[in-house]
């Protein structure tokens, strides 16, 4: 027997010092270093996919003394990268380019030292399969956290040599540890948990039923319900974030007491969040979108206003408009098709707003968090907190915004050059903290929570939140990885070529919309395509030759398809952090919302392409193209959606 068990643990020992042993391989620091025993050393990405370029870092402590020393780098091949000094003890050599076939090492020289760093490429093909794995698992398991853990962990071998071990390590270590820390996603954590909390606080102190009761004069029909909701959406139009929490929040009981489903009312809050944000010539994404027009114009030296672009591109922008029309008209007509029709059958006929299979991504219903009885249900509890977030927000991204341009401008910035230089993320928490204090005085100073029962309605309300907030780390994290595979630099390689300028529009759109679902971010994708797809469109329209106002169309039908595409991923893929946020703030689960979503967005989408970008670059003038769309998306409801009290009394 002790021989037995000392065999046990020697063996327990082997196996745990051969699971450790890829340790060895962890980087110290964030990108890997080689020959770190020597000075000088190289850092290199960890993937490099051949035919776009990255950055190399050159450090060099120790031996870089006040007058600079001579270095160069080169491809093992004997192709000369950059020469030059070194003057500092860190270099960057920016835009390194790895040629198709090319022997991946690179060599350094300085002085009489020579270092060598091997480059890892994979096959492009990898590069889609952690977001495409994550997706799909989800879809079919409908268990979200195991699906984006798995989608992280697969793309973590991919860059970690192909070592399942370490990548499971990196995984949890790295890559959701680095998803959690980044300034920005803390900021959407912080205002997520303390609407969250304010939530909680309004629900117990009976502001959401008084909400309910009030709302009933007006909001008398799953139609009327929805109609609400909808110009609540686009009337909340200075932020994604803000129109999703708030928007869904609010109208949750509203429409849970109409029995409409919670898949519909995350359709409804998706669909005007990114859409109608992106369009608004006042919101906090026109800075970033100007600037990323802005710069794209002085690349190719075009002397036009970045912002009087960013204006004219509005009605070529089909697929955001498109998705607006769709989601009024179905609010307003009642009509349903594919699976949403089935939910919003069973919440009407049955009473069910979620499916007994649902897990949401929030729980307010909790009984926890439900006013105590002979409480009175009164509206301004949960009215006023409500208009205190929307109220500091606008103000906070003015202040912010004036704060931050003022320097430069010297009080000659416009209104929308402040907004786009406001702090999101700071007047988000200032309006979400305010909000929450403002719940909570109102329920104590009324007697209808003592303090200490407040605090834990507010705690509630957060721990309510928790599961949305590891989604949303592993949704940034898959990105993180995405990010590091070059997923959407190969999406783009896939599909560039010879193009008609006429299809720049379209294919930039179907690009642009497959980055953006497969890396979940709407500002990444812009990035990515916008320095490809304005110099695309204005190169191949003057090649081929066409009148000015043709390269006028072709231009404005490539910014604008970049713009609609990043926002068609925003809003229907899984791994979106908004898409998240609209499922947690509906209280609905988030795989069927998906799955629920995902007709009208193709729908949406399609029309866009077929009716708006093909024919408008052929010199349909856009608002005939609007107007058209339109009535083929009016038509298809006609005749392929159903009123559900008919499919349900059928």
């Amino acid at each position: 027997m002790g021989l037995r068990r000392k065999s046990l643990i020697l063996g327990c020992l082997l196996l745990t010092s051969m699971l450790l042993s890829p340790l060895d391989a962890l980087p110290q620091e964030k990108q890997p270093e080689f020959e770190r025993a020597l000075l000088p050393s190289l850092e290199v990405p960890r993937v490099v996919f051949p035919g776009v370029a990255f950055n190399v870092t050159i450090r060099a402590r120790g031996i870089v003394p006040q007058d600079s020393v001579a270095f160069s780098l080169h491809f093992a091949s004997g192709e000369l990268i950059q020469e030059g000094v070194l003057t500092e003890e860190e270099t960057v050599v920016e835009g390194v380019v790895l040629s198709e076939g090319a022997t991946g090492e690179l060599v350094l020289r300085v002085a009489d030292l020579t270092r060598s760093a091997r480059l890892r490429t994979i096959p492009g093909l990898l590069t889609i399969l952690p977001p495409i794995l994550a997706i799909l698992l989800a879809i079919v398991t409908r268990q979200v956290i195991v699906s984006l853990f798995l989608g992280v962990w697969l793309g973590a071998t991919f860059i970690y040599g192909y070592n399942p071990f370490l990548a499971l390590l990196r995984t949890v270590d790295y890559y959701a540890v680095e998803a959690a820390r980044d300034p920005g996603h803390v900021s959407i954590i912080m205002f997520s948990l303390l609407l969250g909390g304010m939530v909680g606080v309004v629900s117990k102190s009976g502001g959401t039923r008084g909400i309910v009761e009030a709302a009933k004069s007006f909001a008398t029909s799953p139609r009327r319900g929805q109609l609400a909701t909808w110009i609540m959406g686009v009337a909340i139009f200075f932020d994604d974030y803000a129109n999703t929490l708030i928007v869904g929040n609010t109208m949750r009981p509203i429409t849970d007491r109409l029995k409409i489903s919670r898949e519909k009312l995350s359709y409804v809050v998706d669909s005007t969040a990114a859409p109608v944000v992106s369009l608004a010539v006042i919101s906090t994404w026109i800075g970033y979108e100007v600037g990323l027009i802005g710069d794209s114009f002085a690349s190719l030296g075009i002397t036009a206003s970045p912002y009087l672009a960013f204006i004219k591109s509005i009605p070529y922008r089909f697929y955001p408009i498109f998705a607006l029309v769709l989601g009024f008209a179905i609010a307003l007509s009642g009509r349903d098709f594919g699976p949403m029709l089935k939910a919003e059958t069973r919440a009407r006929i049955l009473g069910k707003p979620s499916s007994d299979k649902a897990v949401p991504l929030a729980d307010f219903d909790s009984p926890s968090l439900s006013p105590d009885e002979g409480v009175r249900a009164r509206w301004y509890n949960a009215a006023i907190p409500i208009f205190t977030v929307v109220s500091v927000t606008l103000v906070g991204l003015y202040l912010s915004g004036k704060s931050a341009i003022e320097p430069v401008s010297r009080g000659t910035a416009s209104f929308y050059e402040i907004i786009g230089q406001a702090d999101t993320y700071a007047s988000l928490m200032w309006a979400s903290f305010l909000g929450c204090l403002i719940a909570i005085l109102l329920a104590v100073s009324q007697r209808i929570l003592s303090l200490k029962r407040a605090m834990e309605a507010w705690l509630g309300g957060i721990r309510s939140m928790l599961l949305a907030i590891i989604i949303l780390i592993l949704a940034w994290s898959i990105g993180a990885v995405c990010h590091e595979l070059h997923t959407a630099d190969f999406v783009v390689k896939s599909v560039s070529g010879s193009l008609s300028p006429f299809l720049v529009p379209a294919v930039t759109f179907l690009v642009s919309a497959a980055v953006s679902f497969a890396t979940g971010t709407s500002w990444g994708t812009m990035a990515i395509i916008m320095p490809i797809a304005v110099p695309l469109s204005y190169k191949l329209s003057l090649e081929a030759g066409l009148d000015p106002n043709q390269q006028h169309v072709i231009l404005m039908g490539g910014i604008s398809s970049v713009l609609a595409g990043a926002v068609f991923g925003d809003h229907c893929s899984p791994i979106s952090d908004t898409t998240i946020m609209s499922s947690m703030a509906s209280a609905c689960d988030h795989v069927d919302h998906v799955k629920t979503q995902l007709p009208y967005a193709l729908l949406a989408g399609l029309t866009g392409v077929l009716i708006g970008d093909i024919p408008s670059a052929f010199g349909l003038s856009p608002w005939m193209s609007l107007f058209a769309g339109t009535v083929v998306i009016l038509l298809f409801l006609r005749i392929f959606a159903r009123h559900v009290d008919r499919k349900g009394s059928g």
